[in-house]
């Protein structure tokens, strides 16, 4: 039959903080997103406890089972980064040896004078900020003046805000790429990212038509690789704008975790032989930055609920791999991503119970998807495809 390797990645779902945390400028250093949650909420997963989620590591509340039904591990990063682009890329094989460009200050006049000319607008706040508190503090402005809202993070980000109602999708959207394209050099951070919002002073609330802008990835790696073997590739989610849009044959959306599901769901009774590479956003965009443990717990929950399903859908052929990209434990005092293991959990009915240890790379798990898609191995990684099969 022919096969399928579905990779869905839980944005920011970490599972314990990396021995180089510290040299990473990680503010908590002691971060680990699930068992702080699970501690804090009185989480409970019983279908990825199933598969050996509690086997990776001590969870508060969770037990290990003496048999998972599938297999379990985590993995290391050695992206330079903690980001999504980062953490994403390496999963492909693609594996940073530097970190992309922050700008803890802001950006620098000389830039932002060139954006405000080739926008033809006004620019507000070129600072570090939080999404929803900066369009709180001046979103106001920004509907009287049209000027466009400009922020960063610890991340290597260029996010713009605007009103629906004050500059139009379309048009914030060519903004973005107007940006990503003068973003060379010193100044190529990872993603410029559409942050559009409606509402009134005191109550705006950010939408779901969020864009990502992604620096293009460099050549080669799992999606490459797979569409040279003959096989297909679908993203769902920002998987299509972490990866640019390169070697992608198929678009499904994924704007919320609701929708993700949704296409998860459609991939797994339609979609043909290939990777399936998925992200659920919700996790880091909604929670995680928010420092939200109660709704970051429900949205766990919610994915949890929907995962026997998803799994009876599978084909005998099918493996179905769930991990992560970083992690941002809204339990910690900070509201940026943290440098952390992340939790591997494989399943299907060709995969072997088995306990994967820790890998030294993200890359590790595309290096078993081109494995068992036929194709040319990655430069880098280590397969596990021999343990579980």
């Amino acid at each position: 039959m022919a096969k399928r390797f579905f990779i869905v990645v839980l944005d920011s779902v970490g599972i314990g903080a990396l021995p180089d945390a510290a040299s990473f400028g990680d503010g908590d250093i002691h971060a680990n997103t699930l068992a702080h949650i699970a501690q804090a909420t009185g989480l409970r997963l019983p279908a990825m406890e199933r598969l050996g989620l509690a086997n990776i590591a001590p969870l508060p509340g969770m037990e290990p089972q003496a048999r998972p039904q599938g297999a379990w591990g985590k993995m290391a990063s050695q992206a330079k980064g903690m980001d999504t682009t980062s953490g994403h890329w390496e999963m492909a094989g693609l594996i940073l040896d530097h970190p992309l460009p922050t700008f803890p200050q802001g950006f620098p006049a000389s830039l932002m004078e060139k954006l405000g000319a080739a926008w033809g607008r006004g620019i507000l706040g070129n600072c570090v900020a939080s999404g929803t508190e900066i369009i709180a503090r001046l979103g106001e402005e920004h509907i009287s003046s049209g000027s466009l809202i400009v922020y960063t993070s610890a991340d290597s980000v260029l996010q713009i805000a605007a009103h629906e109602d004050v500059v139009p999708l379309d048009e914030l959207y060519a903004d973005c790429q107007i940006a990503r394209e003068l973003l060379q050099g010193p100044f190529a951070v990872g993603r410029v990212i559409a942050r559009p919002f409606v509402g009134q002073p005191g109550a705006f609330q950010r939408t779901d038509n969020r864009r990502d802008f992604s620096l293009p990835p460099p050549d080669g790696g799992l999606l490459a690789k797979v569409r040279a073997a003959g096989k297909h590739v679908v993203s769902i989610g920002k998987i299509y704008d972490i990866f640019a849009g390169k070697d992608i044959d198929q678009v499904l959306p994924g704007h919320n975790n609701s929708q993700s599901l949704a296409s998860l769901a459609d991939a797994l009774q339609h979609a043909e032989e290939g990777l399936i590479f998925a992200n659920l956003v919700d996790f880091d965009s909604k929670y995680g930055h928010r420092n939200d443990p109660k709704g970051y717990a429900k949205a766990l929950v919610e994915f949890d609920q929907a995962l026997p399903a998803l799994l009876a859908l599978l084909r005998p052929d099918d493996i179905l791999a769930v991990t992560a990209d970083h992690g941002n434990d809204p339990c910690s005092p900070g509201t940026d991503h943290n440098r952390e293991y992340v939790p591997l959990l494989v399943y299907g009915s060709c995969v072997k119970p088995t306990n994967l240890g820790i890998r030294a790379t993200f890359a590790d798990l595309g290096q078993t998807a081109i494995s068992y898609l036929g194709g040319e191995a990655l430069n880098c990684g280590t397969s596990f495809l021999a343990e579980i099969l």
